[in-house]
């Protein structure tokens, strides 16, 4: 009798365990990765990375497709994934235009018409000239500019009214230089722009000039951040992201983070978060994403639940004030 009682016992911990297990959600086909934003950016990259890790370590069962959205600064992405409610295989990586497109333009957007997952990390904006040019400093740059007078040297940048365009506008307010502004789609287009010198400079992030630097076409003069960032390997036979000085330190006091999160559409199950939750978290585990954060020197701040959603809703208050400080909003000349 006794053992027949502990028999039927275990019997009743598995089902209950099958069970728990059995209502645990994944993918019952293909997920679709939306990116805001062109080919060949950091967005783009690290989505078609993450898409790539999955594959290659069989993180879920289900193919994952990385899909580019980037028309209206990234507002076709985000209508997409904001009219898909309740779709848990659409999910979208977001950067700052989570916050810029819908300031800028007034589409009807806003961070709350999607599902926070997770940030992954934290995007480093970096000075750079062509390495065929005379300056070695930020200060000399700025000074060249200076002189040359308003509107003589052009800045590329990825999009209007964007991050790289607030950037700008920063420095000018801070400096009182006056770039010509010239958008392009992604960020690999300006890398290409100003290794072509069309441009005379960009503030593209690390990752999408690290080939060009890499191969001696680029030349980086200082990283918008409060510190030098912590990536000590060289990357070039002299230099390492960590022997970029902040561009405070040359006068140029102006410092800028940007997101790469993972959002969902509107209306999914907490089961279905939860899923991607810990999906990412694997993916943050793997060797290759170590990798990647150290080649694109990213800041490795990564965030979920309720931390993340105040995290972004803080962004977006900063983003309102950098904007109509810039005179980016909507209906503003």
């Amino acid at each position: 009798m006794k053992f027949s009682r502990i028999v039927a016992a275990l019997f009743a911990a598995g089902a209950v365990l099958a069970g728990s297990a059995a209502q645990a959600w994944e993918p019952t086909k293909s997920v679709e990765f939306v990116v805001p934003a062109g080919t060949g950016g950091g967005a783009d990259q690290m989505a078609r990375l993450i898409q790539g890790i999955v594959a290659k370590n069989g993180l879920m069962k289900q193919s994952m497709i990385v899909v580019n959205k980037g028309g209206g600064a990234g507002a076709e992405g985000f209508l997409e994934v904001k009219g898909a409610k309740g779709d848990p295989h659409k999910i979208i990586i977001t950067l700052s235009n989570l916050f810029t497109t819908p300031m800028a333009t007034g589409v009807p957007f806003n961070w709350k018409d999607l599902t926070p997952v997770s940030m992954m990390a934290l995007d480093q904006f970096v000075l750079w000239v062509n390495a065929e040019s005379p300056y070695k400093t930020a200060k000399e740059y700025i000074d060249a500019v200076k002189k040359a007078g308003p509107n003589k040297f052009k800045m590329g940048g990825t999009g209007s009214r964007q991050e790289d365009q607030i950037i700008t506008v920063a420095i000018e307010k801070q400096t009182g230089v006056k770039f010509t502004y010239i958008p392009f789609k992604g960020g690999g287009d300006v890398a290409v722009q100003l290794v072509g010198k069309h441009i005379d400079s960009s503030v593209n992030n690390p990752i999408e000039a690290v080939a060009q630097w890499r191969g001696g076409k680029l030349r980086p003069l200082c990283v918008f951040d409060d510190e030098r960032m912590p990536y000590k390997q060289k990357v070039t036979d002299t230099m390492s992201w960590a022997d970029i000085p902040p561009c405070k330190q040359a006068g140029v006091d102006v410092d800028y983070l940007m997101l790469r999160g993972i959002f969902m559409a509107p209306g999914v199950t907490e089961d279905q978060r939860v899923f991607y939750v810990r999906l990412m978290q694997r993916v943050r585990g793997t060797p290759e994403w170590k990798e990647f954060m150290e080649k694109g020197a990213f800041n490795t701040s990564a965030l979920m639940g309720d931390d993340y959603r105040t995290w972004v809703a803080k962004e977006e208050q900063r983003h309102q004030q950098l904007m109509k400080e810039a005179g980016f909003l909507a209906g503003s000349k």
